[in-house]
């Protein structure tokens, strides 16, 4: 597999636009947990060679790189979009309220990378890129601080709902976890009437 490149974000720049934001989000696929989506203007000389899509890198690596990105950004932030909202939106909808929420953020923003999807309502130009976490530089950014934003935030749930494990998987519905919710039932942060939650 290739490693993410800045030829998308060269190519922008070379038909005028420099400050160019990536755009990546997490949680869709949990079963607990708002979603998160990170936006990023990441400098082409920033040399961050271990950078990738953070689904491919231990956590560890991804709180390093979370660092390195943030002090080497020239802009970013992260949106969230609640439990609540999941459920009157859609995962769909919600993914794209967290999206156009971080990008909402860096004002100066002249054109958008975005992982696979377009966001609706937001008047800068974008282009959506399948796989674009594994093949552009400033969206394997933007994963990686959702992810780890987000991650952090699930520790911090597991303080308040032991019983789920929610450090460990951090909402995603691996065996254990669906475990837990039948054995307690689902908790306050559980998206209900998805799959094994069902209309508790």
């Amino acid at each position: 597999m290739k490693n993410p490149t800045f030829s998308h974000e060269r190519a922008l720049i070379a038909e005028g636009f420099h400050v160019i934001v990536g755009v990546d989000e997490v949680g869709c696929g949990a079963l607990a947990g708002p979603v998160c989506a990170g936006a990023v203007v990441l400098p082409t000389d920033s040399h961050i060679g271990a950078l990738r899509d953070s689904k491919l890198l231990s956590p560890h690596l991804r709180e390093t790189l979370y660092g390195v990105i943030v002090a080497r950004a020239a802009a970013w932030a992260v949106g969230w979009a609640s439990v609540e909202e999941i459920a009157v939106r859609n995962i769909r909808g919600a993914t794209l309220l967290a999206m156009r929420r971080a990008v909402e953020q860096i004002q100066e923003a002249q054109f958008l990378l975005v992982d696979a999807w377009t966001i609706p309502n937001i008047a800068v130009p974008q282009r959506g890129i399948v796989r674009g976490d594994r093949t552009v530089k400033s969206i394997a950014a933007a994963s990686i601080l959702a992810k780890v934003t987000r991650d952090r935030l699930m520790r911090d749930c597991h303080e308040q709902y032991p019983l789920y494990g929610f450090d460990e998987h951090k909402g995603y519905g691996t065996q254990n976890h669906r475990r837990a919710i039948a054995l307690y039932g689902p908790c306050a942060i559980h998206r209900k009437g998805w799959g094994p939650i069902g209309t508790h």
